[in-house]
């Protein structure tokens, strides 16, 4: 459909130009994720393996190529559900770090915030749509329901031929032995 063409694209040009951008400037973005990092991930570090980056510069190289990587992915339409859930993981920690309004003391500041703060939830919202998103065809719950249907259906009408050949059966068998 021309309009998940058009759509995909529009949404995932956000998440590729905030990757690069945050490639290019991993530093300043891992100064603004640092307080998030360090009550989420600098707690558990000594529980981590040894192979899982703890350093906040570290993540926020891997949080961006996870963006650019499904961004990418999204708008060219391949595994969409799967790469809408990727940006949408990679969203919710780059929205509380990123854009932390409750934080903000002055008034204009806050407002701001709470201004990328509700876009980006409503980015997510469309993140869902597209996770969700089947191309039209019915959900998996939905083909395993009309197949049981259909199976039943079958079993029935094998259960009813089956019946009238037992009944022709006895009656041949019937005059056989007569």
């Amino acid at each position: 459909m021309i309009l998940r063409r058009l759509a995909r694209p529009l949404l995932a040009s956000i998440f590729i130009s905030g990757g690069i951008n945050a490639l290019r400037q991993a530093e300043g973005h891992a100064e603004a994720a640092k307080p998030l990092l360090d009550s989420t991930v600098g707690r558990y570090a000594d529980r981590l393996p040894e192979q899982v980056p703890t350093d906040p510069v570290t993540l926020v190289r891997v949080d961006a190529v996870a963006k650019i990587a499904a961004g990418s992915l999204f708008a060219l339409g391949k595994a969409p559900r799967l790469s809408a859930l990727v940006l949408l993981g990679s969203l919710v920690p780059t929205t509380v770090a990123g854009h932390p309004f409750w934080a903000e003391k002055d008034e204009q500041a806050k407002q701001q915030q709470l201004i990328h703060f509700l876009k980006n939830a409503g980015l997510a919202g469309g993140l869902l749509l597209a996770a969700a998103d089947t191309h039209g065809k019915p959900s998996l719950g939905w083909r395993a329901k009309k197949a049981a249907k259909v199976a039943g259906k079958q079993a029935q009408s094998l259960q009813k031929t089956a019946g009238k050949q037992t009944r022709k059966a006895r009656k041949r068998a019937k005059q056989l032995t007569s």
